[in-house]
């Protein structure tokens, strides 16, 4: 539990990092993101801090979707948007191409290795992700379709308030699923739990079996 709870937080705070990085690169960022920034646009409100306030607002449309929160729900909702706030406040502009590329294929490994860390630690699914699977859940769409019509909608109305929309937005759509797909099977603690399980119990074994041997 303790391994898990850790895991559940560095893995929403690198989750925050990553967004902000990809933030200052400036090539555009992922769909809830753009959403985030053409609000802070026009409300005057830090970026980090919309963003906590449309995962509350997310997660009010759990309701009739009839879906339950868990701990790491609320916990995305409270620590992601405040770890993009205070990451944009101490990570000085950059400048150049190169330098702003690098800021970026980090930004979106830090993204992917954080999705790994916290989805791992199985608290529940953060406010935007359980807004799809109540979706499947409850309309009978595929999942694909209930994220990718709920992400377009975000994208295109983010673009439209003056969020980033760029190269970097298609990148992060084409490389997160993958990046994510080779992350979480490392840091995944139900398996990480069975292969200590089953390390323990085979090594019980050659130990009695090698104490039969004896007697």
């Amino acid at each position: 539990m303790t391994r898990r709870i850790v895991q559940l937080l560095v893995g929403l705070v690198l989750y925050g990092a990553g967004c902000a990085l990809t933030l200052e690169a400036g090539f555009g960022v992922d769909p809830w993101t753009v959403f985030a920034q053409g609000l802070s646009i026009h409300t005057g409100i830090g970026i980090g801090w919309i963003t906590n306030i449309v995962g509350f607002l997310v997660l009010l449309l759990w309701i009739p979707l009839r879906q339950r929160p868990g701990i790491g729900t609320v916990a995305n909702i409270l620590l992601v948007g405040t770890s993009i706030q205070a990451t944009l406040a101490v990570v000085p502009p950059v400048q150049g191409v190169v330098p702003r590329i690098a800021v970026f294929v980090a930004g979106v490994v830090s993204v992917a290795f954080a999705s790994g860390l916290y989805i791992g630690a199985r608290f529940g699914p953060g406010p935007r992700d359980g807004l799809m699977t109540g979706m499947h859940a409850r309309l009978g769409w595929p999942v694909w379709l209930c994220r990718a019509s709920v992400e377009v909608t975000v994208l295109i109305a983010g673009w439209l308030l003056g969020g980033t929309v760029g190269v970097g937005t298609l990148v992060f759509a084409a490389s997160i699923g993958p990046l994510v797909h080779l992350a979480l099977p490392l840091l995944d603690t139900r398996r990480v739990s069975s292969r200590a399980a089953l390390r323990s119990s085979t090594a019980g074994a050659a130990v009695a079996g090698d104490g039969s041997g004896r007697s």
